[in-house]
């Protein structure tokens, strides 16, 4: 239970500003293109370190280290922000969260082997329901003590959070530990699995939109209808506990009865409903009302997506193929909220909003296409 304490500390550490990140900036004069530059260079680590550091740790057959140094980035990024409080700084500090979260790969792969084949799909949804948890935790501190203590005093509690998860990550036990007995040219083969490249592409689109809608514009969008900074805290706890519940639900055997064939084409078609009714709502009650359909995407979509991409991977390459799966939906992260917040300058949010709706509609029928041909392959086979 320590480790799981450790993972919701973590991503206290990597979230508690992220509710008042974006309306921050703006109010500290940045433009819609800047802002979205910040939240994408969260991504831009991610994209360069995650695949490299996957290959590491399946190299070296050990997570511990790469763990505590998650820990210790996730606190060092918010000192940053702290001592650099403006658009400069959180750019900076960015960077920095985005290199705590590229050692998300060993967080999960070190958990998920604790576990038999059959249940890697409740252990992947255990984990990200911590993972949500601790966002949670962050979303509701932000919420309740932003107006007392501003950013620099929520920026510290990243700090604290930061350090606790990495002194409780000094205490793993790593016991199993087995260096790759392949060169790094045979790790690399995973990139050639047809099916880690497919949901890792459906991974980029909710994690893209995700970060892009209800943890950064979304709440853009509140400002302008006039809700005060606790009103947009409340809009991403309820975000979050949405969250919270569809990956705990995701975990359940009554969705895993349904399986990832029902489940994924639908919650792409939820995104998409969601992104064409934000921008239309004009109103703050159905705005907050609808932050839980992105809750859904969060709870089930990806755990699925991430289940999937991982299914029949062995073990002692496990860390490259979810390099790679990270570093492919790191692109979604880093570049929808660059072109969404540059759509939204010049042709305003609603076109940006439609745009993530139709690349999510994409994503439903790509993954319909996917269970239809593999349907026919196993008649065949049978």
């Amino acid at each position: 239970m320590n480790y799981l304490a450790m993972v919701s500390l973590f991503w206290f550490a990597q979230y508690v500003y992220i509710p008042y990140q974006t309306t921050f900036l703006t109010a500290s004069g940045a433009s819609s293109t800047f802002t979205g530059m910040v939240v994408g260079a969260y991504g831009i680590s991610q994209l360069v370190l995650r695949f490299p550091i996957g290959i590491c740790a399946d190299s070296v057959g050990r997570h511990k280290y790469f763990i505590m140094a998650g820990a210790i980035a996730s606190g060092t990024a918010s000192v940053f922000r702290v001592f650099w409080c403006n658009g400069t700084g959180f750019l900076v500090a960015n960077f920095f969260s985005g290199l705590a979260s590229a050692m998300w790969i060993s967080y999960m792969v070190f958990y998920t082997n604790h576990f038999s084949a059959g249940d890697q799909q409740a252990a992947t949804s255990r984990i990200v329901l911590f993972n949500n948890f601790g966002m949670l935790l962050g979303f509701l501190c932000s919420t309740i003590s932003y107006h007392r203590i501003g950013m620099a005093g929520i920026c510290m509690l990243s700090i604290c959070a930061g350090l606790m998860a990495f002194l409780l990550s000094i205490g793993i036990k790593e016991t199993d530990v087995h260096p790759s007995i392949h060169k790094t040219g045979e790790l690399l083969l995973v990139c050639n699995i047809r099916r880690l490249w497919l949901f890792s592409f459906m991974a980029l689109i909710q994690q893209g939109i995700q970060l892009t809608t209800a943890m950064s514009f979304t709440n853009q969008i509140l400002k302008e209808l006039g809700a005060s900074d606790g009103i947009v805290g409340i809009s991403s706890v309820i975000y979050m506990i949405s969250s919270v519940g569809f990956a705990a639900f995701a975990a359940s055997g009554t969705c895993s009865r349904k399986g990832p064939r029902f489940w994924i084409p639908l919650v792409f078609a939820v995104v998409a409903s969601y992104c064409i009714l934000v921008p239309a709502a004009g109103s703050i009650p159905v705005l907050l009302l609808l932050q839980i359909l992105p809750g859904m995407s969060t709870g089930i979509l990806f755990s699925f997506a991430t289940s999937e991409a991982m299914r029949d991977i062995p073990a002692d390459r496990k860390s490259t193929a979810m390099g790679m799966y990270q570093a492919v939906y790191a692109v979604g992260m880093t570049t929808f909220p660059i072109f969404t917040g540059a759509l939204a300058t010049r042709k305003g949010i609603l076109t940006g909003y439609l745009l993530l709706a139709g690349i999510a509609l994409l994503g439903g029928i790509g993954a319909v296409m996917h269970y239809k041909k593999e349907a026919a392959n196993h008649r065949l086979g049978s």
